[in-house]
């Protein structure tokens, strides 16, 4: 099987199968936290889903991060990464632990809501030091096959994570201590991420010049002109900038759709009254996406023997697209499962062709900026499909003026990413004087 002789291959570099232990670990940790909180927010007895508290609960968990995700760019180009993988899993253990305390005492509170959203910003700050890290423990010519890997069996691992969450739930009676469980699940498999970053040497991620002193307030207020300047460099560089816009359009779609497919879950597929039901539809539904992600997997290294990694983009977009087309005709059970699929495939070969161009084009020095930037576009996507679910979406989840629109949309996209790389010829600008 052509992902095991990949990961074969990547598995080499004693650097790289740590930073991997790291990924699969956190994300795992990743999948039961947001599993407790899913459970909590969308799939509780006492709550019904609405198209419109839907989208507040996305846009509460997502929208502070837009805000606040710049700020982890330059910190990644002057922190040691490997101490930001440490100290910030360590981090969110207390915060998991405190969760589920509170959880198990008081109930859904403000302060449930503020520490859940400084959980998830951090978890957002993780994802985007791996990425940048993983140039320091790979070969050059191996980084697409370490992205079609790592990001993917990283989401598996969140997937694994999100089942013991899920079952953890099923199993334990209702009440508080449910999602308490399952939180403080979450937090030790924090810890093991934490205890796992220390395998590796403080220096061994990177950046090339870390400044372990760093002023605070002043790198917050350094921090407008750094993001300016890293912005700039991506659209000079032209490839990782036309890279990241595909992207960020692409998840704003996948974003509606994925609140589509939640709401069908919830309230067309099964019974709306019976929470316990819907969460389970939609547990099928995902696992059905991560199947599209799994072939994504496969295909990815194949497509790239015989096709650059911006063509790839351009063939996932309509592979979003066909998906999109497929909901369209009817919301029966089958078919949205054969959308899930292509949806799943679409968005995560995508994603594994994107990682690959910023990667690959962007210097050292701006790759912590240039993933953090990622890490904003794709948070303000998924608030901005949240403020359009809200208004285009019945509470049902199914509307096929919606699913026509994001098939159009999907081709547009598909058809201006690949006019503007063949302009280019798919070359970055020699922007850095040392290039």
């Amino acid at each position: 099987m052509s992902v095991l002789s990949d990961l074969r291959t990547v598995a080499v570099n004693r650097g790289f199968r740590r930073l991997f232990a790291v990924r699969l670990v956190s994300q795992c940790g990743d999948g039961a936290f947001q599993a407790g909180l899913a459970t909590l927010f969308f799939f509780s007895p006492e709550n019904m889903a609405t198209a419109g508290s839907v989208a507040a609960a996305f846009a509460v968990l997502l929208l502070p991060f837009t805000v606040v995700g710049p700020f982890a760019g330059p910190l990644l180009d002057r922190w040691r990464r490997r101490q930001v993988l440490l100290y910030g899993n360590a981090v969110r253990v207390l915060l998991a632990v405190v969760l589920a305390v509170l959880m198990m005492t008081d109930g859904v509170s403000v302060a449930v809501y503020v520490l859940a959203l400084v959980t998830l910003g951090i978890n957002r700050f993780l994802l985007a030091a791996l990425s940048a890290a993983l140039p320091r423990v790979v070969p050059r010519e191996h980084l697409l096959m370490a992205n079609s890997i790592t990001p993917t069996l990283g989401a598996v691992s969140a997937a694994v994570g999100a089942l013991i969450g899920f079952v953890t739930s099923w199993l334990t009676p209702e009440g508080a201590v449910r999602n308490g469980i399952v939180l403080v699940i979450a937090g030790a498999l924090f810890g093991g991420a934490s205890a796992l970053a220390l395998r590796m040497g403080r220096d061994q991620l990177g950046p090339r010049e870390a400044d372990a002193t760093v002023d605070l307030w002043a790198e917050v207020r350094a921090t407008a002109a750094d993001m300016v300047a890293g912005a700039r460099y991506l659209v000079a560089r032209r490839t990782p900038g036309m890279g990241l816009a595909a992207m960020s359009l692409h998840r704003f779609l996948y974003g509606l759709n994925f609140l589509a497919l939640l709401l069908i879950s919830r309230n067309l597929l099964v019974d709306p009254t019976d929470a316990q039901a819907g969460l389970a539809m939609f547990g099928t539904l995902t696992a059905v996406s991560f199947a599209g992600n799994g072939l994504a997997i496969v295909l990815s290294p194949i497509a790239h023997e015989r096709m650059r990694p911006a063509t790839w983009v351009v063939v996932c977009l309509a592979l979003s697209g066909l998906s999109q087309a497929l909901l369209a005709t009817t919301p029966q059970l089958p078919v949205i499962m054969a959308g899930a699929v292509l949806m799943g495939l679409g968005v995560q070969g995508a994603k594994i062709a994107v990682d690959t161009i910023v990667q690959r084009d962007t210097d050292d020095t701006f790759r912590g900026r240039a993933f953090s930037l990622y890490d904003v576009l794709y948070n303000a996507a998924f608030v901005g499909a949240a403020a359009l679910a809200a208004v285009a979406l019945p509470d049902t989840g199914w509307s096929r003026a919606v699913f026509v629109a994001l098939t159009v949309a999907f081709v547009l996209i598909a058809v201006a990413y690949r006019v503007g790389t063949v302009r280019v010829n798919d070359r970055p600008a020699p922007v850095l004087a040392h290039e």
